[in-house]
């Protein structure tokens, strides 16, 4: 009976140990594999030099241009939204004025449609 209580203490033990195991062998396995391929490529840019000075010199003056574009476009936006600012601004300063002279102008805007249908008035009796 003894026997049974240790085989299935270690049971649970083992599975957990393999499982360990792999994962260390796994984590081995990428580790070595990406050593493997740094040192490939140190290799072949010791021997190939200009290929690689051709790769740097071609692809660097790619991401040269495309960062030199994208902050282009940003300082532009920049300058478009600060544009609608001034123009939202004036805006609203034109409608405040408008609907202030629109205030003022109200009264004698009545007095001046008060006249309009009496004058309308003579011309359609005349």
């Amino acid at each position: 009976m003894s026997n049974e209580g240790k085989s299935e203490d270690s049971s649970p033990l083992q599975s957990g140990d393999g499982q360990q195991e792999r994962s260390q062998v796994a984590a081995a396995h990428w580790e070595g594999a990406i050593g493997e391929q740094y040192r490939k490529m140190k290799e072949h840019a010791e021997t190939y030099p200009y290929v690689w000075g051709s790769y740097i010199l071609v692809y660097g003056g790619f991401g040269l241009w495309l960062t030199y574009r994208w902050r282009k476009l940003r300082k532009t936006e920049d300058r478009v939204r600060g544009l609608q600012e001034r123009l939202r601004k004036l805006v609203e300063a034109e409608k405040s004025t408008s609907a202030a002279t629109v205030t003022e102008q109200s009264p004698n805007s009545a007095s001046l449609t008060d006249k309009l249908p009496s004058s309308s008035a003579d011309k359609a009796t005349k």
